[in-house]
């Protein structure tokens, strides 16, 4: 499938219903399966500041009875086919998908609407529910990755911007949040205006069309309110040490502010990325800091750049000995890639490797819907597969290296470290001098 896709290009239809609602329908007759993702664009934006972890709990509760059906007959339909229905809460989407056999997309597509338009939020499901996402976030709470990742992106953004708190929420408002908080949430946010629903699969685009028409074209509600994403606040350094005790591994997330991925400049921002801590096994980072220097158990970098100006993160896991090595390592390769740039090789070997990946984008129903989604939510065109190879190859070694002096300055860089305490656990970090690039 991949290959083939990627030669002739996707060839999608889109239809646009009177209430907002829009389809995008991509046949694929390999297998007689179908993917379905219902998104909307709206997630962990809306909900209110002071209930953070209501999306989350939502999402968790959302299947579990509608005003026709309860949990327990909504979980013998999906049995019955061998489906499950995935569920989940983003900061800019609230998502429902789920796979099926050509055979039953009909009956799937009508339970699919009824848990989205008619949940019940019945209060038993909700105490178990509220039980399991407190317990998913004391175990996020426990682990290093997570508390590292969750300092610098605080420090990046400030605790009560959208980037700045996890979506899953805190344990103080899941603890308060009623039936009647998610009702309310349900209603400004799985909203039909806000919904895109990309089918790919074994079914004619028509037809498909015709039965999200059915089950979906009623539907009314209010559009969700504008609210665009605030841009952040830093532009310091700072470095904040989460003490774990009784951790054998401590866990480095050093982070800068970027762009949104409206933005032109994103291309050049992605190869910047892949050249810093993807390229091969983690680009220049894993090079200097696991290979070279063989004390990182893990080093890379990624870009989430977004709705709003989403984080660069590298990340990296070491010994609690080796933290304060590890941050000038990566002090060291920001700083040269920031000076000097990226050399012509790393450029063209790292625009070969994106080109080269695009077809793992398209490799299975599940990610070709994925895909379409991204390029609905962001504009990008109903050709955009076969318009990212020539944008990769628009992106000059200038443009990369300008990216690099734009973003990549340790004076400006938040670092969280997670772990125990001992001897270059990071408390000692000191600020290095401001990087002026030429």
């Amino acid at each position: 499938m991949a290959a083939s896709a990627l030669d002739r290009g996707l060839s999608p239809s889109r239809a646009v219903f009177d209430n907002g609602v829009v389809v995008l329908v991509q046949p694929n007759a390999t297998t007689p399966a179908v993917a379905v993702n219902a998104t909307f664009y709206t997630g962990c934006q809306y909900e209110p500041p002071d209930l953070p972890g209501v999306a989350y709990l939502t999402a968790r509760l959302l299947d579990r009875g509608t005003e026709r059906r309860s949990a327990a007959e909504i979980a013998e339909v999906l049995d019955d086919r061998g489906v499950a229905l995935r569920i989940w809460a983003a900061r800019h989407a609230f998502t429902l998908s789920y796979v099926c056999l050509t055979d039953d997309f009909d009956v799937l597509l009508e339970v699919a609407s009824e848990v989205l338009r008619w949940p019940s939020f019945p209060e038993d499901e909700l105490e178990k529910r509220r039980i399991e996402a407190i317990t998913a976030v004391r175990q996020d709470y426990d682990s290093t990755a997570v508390r590292s990742a969750q300092a610098a992106v605080e420090d990046l953004y400030g605790p009560d911007h959208l980037y700045g708190r996890p979506s899953k929420g805190r344990i103080a408002a899941l603890e308060r949040i009623g039936r009647a908080d998610i009702a309310a949430y349900h209603r400004s946010a799985v909203v039909p205006s806000a919904l895109r629903l990309a089918i790919v699969g074994d079914v004619a685009a028509e037809a498909a069309i015709d039965l999200a028409a059915r089950v979906f074209d009623a539907w009314r509600g209010a559009p969700p309110p504008d609210e665009p994403v605030p841009p952040p606040p830093r532009t310091h350094r700072s470095v904040r040490f989460v003490s774990m005790p009784g951790k054998s591994q401590s866990d480095i997330a050093y982070g800068f502010t970027t762009i949104r991925r409206v933005d032109p400049r994103y291309y050049a921002y992605w190869m910047l990325n892949n050249i810093l801590g993807q390229f091969g096994l983690g680009g220049r980072l894993a090079d200097n800091i696991r290979e070279r220097q063989g004390m990182a158990y893990y080093a890379y970098s990624t870009l989430d750049a977004t709705v709003g100006e989403g984080p660069l993160l590298i990340r990296a896991g070491v010994d609690p000995s080796n933290v304060e090595r590890a941050v000038e390592a990566i002090d060291h390769e920001v700083r040269g890639l920031c000076v000097d740039g990226p050399t012509f090789a790393e450029v063209e070997d790292t625009r070969e490797s994106l080109i080269g990946s695009i077809p793992r984008l398209l490799e299975t129903n599940e990610s070709i819907a994925d895909f379409l989604q991204s390029v609905e939510q962001f504009g990008l065109g109903l050709d955009f597969d076969r318009q990212l190879p020539g944008l990769l190859r628009q992106v000059t070694q200038d443009d990369v290296m300008d990216a690099a002096r734009e973003v990549l300055n340790p004076a400006r860089a938040a670092i969280g470290v997670a772990g125990a305490d001992g001897p270059g656990c990071g408390r000692r970090l000191s600020p290095p001098p401001v990087v002026e690039a030429s």
